[in-house]
């Protein structure tokens, strides 16, 4: 029975996760189509893109990801400060930090909503912050789950294991499901990222701030374990 529990319980991790997925490629879509060439949730493409800037290519922005890096490892380390007491699993402070990222997200949505489209500078600037910082308390969050091959915000290393371990590379089975559907689904909420940026900047984030919350609420209803004991000292 509580083993039966716990697969149930990691079932809907998964699920949770692969729908904070879809919700990063919609966040993605809309800092690089929407906010100058800026990845809010992949760090690896600023990086690229910031490097290239740098060098002197043309049409190329480097403040935005340089602020979007900073500000994604600043949510990182909020995140990992905040959720170091607890062991890996959804516990209250799971459900804090994600309700968090879609206030934010909610908030930043008003904000575009308001402001009428795509905001001039130093706005535009200043929401990039905060998605990226978002996303970095999302991906931290996430990390402390611990679902495998599910980070939320970089599918680089899931399609690494889904072709390293397929068949064609002499493999003999995988969890090719998971692998799969966070790849589909990040490519997917790109795609509606980049149908909604056609109505409003601001339907993007509100649709990922929509996601988000949703999986706050569902996870703390179903996931949540209530007494998570405190990580051992190291």
């Amino acid at each position: 029975m509580l083993q039966r529990l716990r697969a149930k319980r990691d079932d809907l991790h998964l699920a949770l996760m692969l729908a904070l997925t879809f919700s990063t490629g919609i966040v993605d879509a809309v800092g690089y189509l929407g906010l100058d060439k800026v990845f809010a949730g992949n760090m690896t493409g600023n990086v690229v893109i910031l490097g290239m800037a740098l060098a002197g290519a043309e049409g190329l922005p480097w403040i935005g990801p340089l602020l979007a890096l900073f500000a994604f490892m600043g949510g990182a380390v909020v995140g990992g400060r905040v959720l170091r007491p607890v062991k890996a699993g959804w516990t209250t402070r799971t459900t804090t930090t994600f309700t968090v990222v879609g206030a934010i997200m909610a908030g930043l949505a008003i904000a575009l909503f308001v402001l009428n489209g795509k905001p001039p500078q130093p706005w535009e600037l200043l929401i990039t912050v905060f998605l990226a910082g978002a996303m970095g308390l999302q991906a931290a969050t996430a990390r402390h789950i611990a679902v495998k091959d599910v980070t939320t915000v970089v599918v680089t290393s899931t399609i690494t294991g889904f072709a390293a371990d397929s068949r064609l590379a002499g493999g003999k089975g995988q969890p090719w499901f998971r692998r799969a559907a966070a790849i589909v689904l990040i490519a997917a909420g790109a795609g509606v990222g980049a149908l909604l940026l056609n109505l409003h900047i601001g339907w993007g984030v509100a649709a990922a701030a929509i996601v988000t919350l949703l999986a706050a609420f569902l996870g703390h209803l179903a996931a949540h374990t209530k007494h998570t004991p405190p990580a051992p000292l190291d």
